[in-house]
């Protein structure tokens, strides 16, 4: 099986997963996902989020999933509990399609590292 295809198997798979615990069987699409990661690197579940806090929410999930790509490092978290990353290294400029697999790959691996997928 190819990278490609082993990426869409296991992405495929990960939106059922996710879509039927988050979203009544409606299929969440790759932001909602996103957004999904940075509620749980916050850890603060049971919170409302303004807007503002939800494209943070976003920012965060992003950065943990480049990090182990050597793009965003760890820095602390705040006194509120929000964890900051520092940028290692620029992302090379990519095309939107190249953006998606890009991420989908990221949130793949980052939900085998969690056992969610196999």
């Amino acid at each position: 099986m190819s990278r490609d295809e082993q990426l869409k198997e296991r992405w495929d798979q990960l939106v059922t997963i996710l879509s039927n615990r988050f979203a009544d069987g409606d299929t969440l699409d790759l932001d909602a996902i996103i957004y999904l990661i940075g509620v749980q690197e916050l850890g603060q579940f049971k919170r409302k989020f303004k807007k503002d806090d939800k494209v943070n929410l976003m920012h965060i999930a992003i950065c943990r999933l480049l990090e182990p790509y050597g793009y965003y490092e760890f820095d602390f978290f705040d006194d509120q509990g929000w964890p900051h990353y520092t940028i290692k290294e620029e992302l090379p400029p990519l095309k939107a399609g190249e953006q998606s697999v890009l991420m989908k790959g990221a949130v793949v691996d980052y939900f085998l590292e969690k056992g969610i997928i196999k």
